[in-house]
């Protein structure tokens, strides 16, 4: 059994809580992540100095990442190019469903007389806690997407993301690649499904 690093995957070297452990950013797509998440946290580090401290840390590691690779033009390679607009397309997808959940839950909550604080209580967790959920800032468990299903009746397909994490879609690649006489791979639509 292989046994993964406690902060391997994007999402989870991504997720509020691991950001200022990171030394570095480790490629386009936790750059074009990171950066997104940059421009999300802007309203909520005026208002608390948490999410101020973790936005200072997310400039420092962009900073670094595009001196270390977008600062000399002429060393910019088409691939790199190609990477950086795939990740680009991800996050943009990513972004996109994020907004609708958030809001088809807010809309859900409003037509049955409750709101976003009403929620928190409901699952148990604190007001700030719901927000980061519902901003898309932090995933939701599996037992809060139950709930909210079952409370609020968003089907499943709306409020759970549909999108396979790089290091998970490069392992499938290369497995199937090994198996002979497979001619499956997973492409950048298969990545980023096509928001309705």
């Amino acid at each position: 059994m292989v046994k993964k690093p406690a902060i391997n995957m994007i999402m989870d070297r991504l997720a509020i809580n691991n950001i200022s452990k990171l030394k570095q950013l480790e490629d386009e797509l936790e750059f074009e992540k990171a950066s997104s998440l940059y421009l999300k946290l802007r309203k909520q580090a005026q208002e608390d100095s948490y999410y101020s401290d973790i936005r200072k840390h997310l400039k420092l590691l962009i900073s670094k990442y595009e001196q270390e690779h977008w600062s000399d033009e002429s060393s910019i390679t088409d691939e790199q190019v190609k990477e950086s607009d795939k990740a680009e397309a991800l996050v943009r997808a990513e972004n996109q469903f994020n907004q609708k959940r958030k809001e088809q839950i807010k809309r859900r909550l409003k037509d049955v007389g409750l709101n976003q604080t009403d929620l928190a209580k409901i699952l148990g967790h604190r007001k700030g806690y719901m927000s980061e959920l519902i901003n898309g800032l932090r995933p939701f468990s599996k037992e809060d997407i139950v709930i909210i299903n079952r409370l609020l009746k968003i089907r499943f397909e709306n409020l759970v993301p549909p999108f396979i994490k790089k290091d998970k879609a490069d392992h499938i690649n290369k497995t199937l690649e090994s198996i002979p006489k497979s001619n499956l791979r997973l492409t950048l639509r298969d990545l980023t499904p096509q928001t309705p």
